[in-house]
């Protein structure tokens, strides 16, 4: 019930407890008048006036202060249950505030000689309130404070920084509704430059009568180049620029001592191609703009480019020579033995040997190269030299033939490659390591073990009973295998996009771009390079999504079927129970006083 525009009841049925009234006041009326008595020492009491009989009930009423004191404590009460409440703007009523800041890669776009994230900051402190929550918005959104102080709110806000990942803003707004109070509002300070899929969260958020409202920092960008993706073949890489900018632009890319001049029209995009040098190095593009994120690629390669293999072989092997010949990297030696092997390799592969030419030396050139962090390679053949040892990780028994094989391990060894079964395979007992393919009886055909530095792999498919080697994978397989047993990742492993993260079995000590961390879980979200242990990752922003920072105005979004960025003020009820309840103890209180004023306490 609304008495005016501003002013009504919500529960008027309270009212009815005025009833209470009417029983007070016939007790009060109905109670006897009191009896004279006559006093043998009237000669101290002060001569009374004659009273008015003319109206006793009304004269009664008048001067019973006691009386209207008890009916104002039951008016007060009445109306408390009434729920009295004048009508007020909603943002007053806010109790408690929910922060949601962007801290994605496209923050970190200056304008004015500050960046967006830098002023979304300053404007989130300002906004916060007694009970306030923070929310940040990266890769993976995470809940920074929750329902702490205003000092505890910019205290987090300024511990906070722009990362250099994508942003999940939808994913933030989400979590931000679900940890806010009845009476909250949702801040979100954002350049709103991604999709619009935020857009679904903020609707769901106000539909369930949360305040919302949106802050878009979207300063800068207009001439943004940004290089948005790159890829790897043998030892070069490939980048990919784009113009996101409104006008054409001439940019320069250098690595090391290459240089490469690329010019873009608007939206236009280019590659262009390095050689990867030893060590690798940072791809830079000049001129810079004001997203300097995608401006330079951090490129990670091997100190030394060349892996040098030697194959000992008695019978040249062919299919094996041309799968080791075709990787880019890899220096070949094939040798027949008897021979003595000179020079310093990173694997020896030992296939279809005779055990008669095979010397002692061969065999313990292959476990100085483990000693030295290097690999051994061992091919299955159905005379296997008894020289090799403990090189081979089967100890052979005998052959079988027509085996069916068990699901392949995971491994990078193995991934999405299909071994055929071989005809005839050795059999025997497995001495070390770690099985990737084997027969459903358990023998080995491929496995892998550690020693120490170095590494040893077993080859058990027989090369004249196995119609792998005409496999497409075959060569495929080799290459990964020439990787493991050098110790040396592909350059696509070695390169990371921002956003991955890299796990660890035990507690692992990182040297981050921005200070060292230990820890069995990273996220990169920073870009530069990485040290873990002897490995060296380059991590980079390749993000066309993230690149176009050229955020349009959210005021021109509503008529495309976005939202607007503040909703209409509403006029909300606040309840005013408390307050004329409050004023219901300070009558009774009164009533309590004058008693005792009286005497009758």
């Amino acid at each position: 019930m609304a008495l005016s525009d501003g002013f009504g009841f919500l529960t008027p049925l309270g009212f009815v407890a005025l009833a209470a009234l009417v029983p007070v006041v016939v007790l009060y009326l109905v109670q006897p008048d009191p009896r004279k008595i006559r006093l043998p020492t009237l000669r101290f009491l002060l001569e009374e006036g004659e009273r008015d009989a003319s109206n006793p009930l009304l004269e009664r009423l008048r001067r019973s202060l006691l009386l209207l004191l008890q009916l104002a404590v039951l008016v007060l009460l009445a109306t408390s249950l009434a729920t009295p409440y004048v009508s007020v703007s909603e943002q007053t009523t806010v109790e408690e505030t929910v922060v949601v800041v962007d801290g994605s890669a496209s923050m970190a776009t200056q304008a004015d000689g500050a960046t967006r994230f830098d002023r979304a900051v300053a404007a989130a402190r300002d906004a916060t309130t007694g009970t306030t929550s923070v929310v940040f918005a990266a890769s993976e959104s995470r809940i920074v404070l929750r329902q702490g102080t205003a000092a505890d709110a910019q205290a987090a806000l300024d511990g906070l920084s722009v990362t250099d990942t994508e942003g999940n803003l939808r994913t933030a707004i989400s979590e931000a509704a679900a940890i806010a109070g009845e009476n909250a509002q949702v801040l979100v300070y954002s350049d709103f430059a991604d999709d619009t899929s935020w857009e679904e969260a903020v609707r769901s958020t106000r539909a369930r009568g949360l305040r919302v409202e949106l802050q878009q920092f979207a300063g800068g960008g207009a001439d943004n180049v940004g290089i948005v993706d790159r890829s790897f073949s043998g030892g070069n890489v490939t980048v990919t620029v784009k113009n996101f900018g409104e006008n054409p632009a001439d940019r320069t890319l250098a690595l090391g001592n290459q240089r490469r001049s690329v010019s873009l029209a608007p939206d236009d995009v280019t590659s262009a191609a390095f050689s990867v040098p030893a060590g690798g190095g940072t791809l830079r593009m000049t001129p810079g703009d004001s997203f300097p994120t995608d401006d330079a690629a951090y490129i990670s390669a091997p100190p030394d480019a060349t892996v040098d293999v030697l194959l000992l072989t008695n019978d040249r092997n062919r299919y094996l020579t041309a799968a080791l010949s075709v990787i880019d990297a890899v220096s070949l030696t094939v040798e027949s033995p008897p021979t003595a092997i000179e020079g310093d390799y990173d694997v020896i592969v030992y296939s279809n040997l005779r055990n008669e030419r095979l010397l002692r030396g061969n065999v313990e050139t292959g476990r100085d190269t483990i000693e030295n962090g290097g690999g051994v390679a061992i091919q299955a053949q159905t005379d296997m030299p008894d020289k090799y040892g403990d090189l081979s990780l089967l100890s052979p028994s005998g052959t079988a033939t027509s085996p069916t094989l068990s699901p392949a391990a995971s491994d990078d060894l193995t991934r999405g490659i299909n071994f055929p079964p071989p005809e005839q395979y050795l059999t025997g007992s497995f001495r070390e390591g770690r099985s990737l393919v084997q027969t459903q009886d358990g023998t080995p055909l491929l496995a892998t073990s550690q020693r120490g530095g170095g590494r040893v792999l077993y080859y058990g498919f027989i090369e004249e009973f196995s119609t792998f080697k005409h496999n497409y994978q075959y060569p495929v397989f080799w290459k990964r295998a020439v990787y493991y047993l050098a110790g040396r990742d592909p350059l696509s492993e070695l390169n990371r996009e921002t956003g991955s993260r890299l796990q660890f079995d035990d507690e692992t000590t990182v040297e981050r771009p921005d200070g060292s961390v230990t820890t069995t879980t990273l996220a990169l979200d920073r870009t530069g390079f990485y040290e873990v242990g002897n490995r060296r990752l380059g991590v980079s922003l390749y993000s066309d999504r993230e690149s176009s920072v050229n955020a349009r105005p959210l005021s021109t979004r509503r008529d495309a079927g976005g939202i607007p960025a503040r909703e209409e003020e509403r006029q909300v009820p606040r309840p005013l129970s408390g307050l004329v309840a409050l004023a219901a103890l300070a009558v009774a209180l009164g009533e309590v006083a004058y008693l005792r004023a009286r005497g009758d306490l």
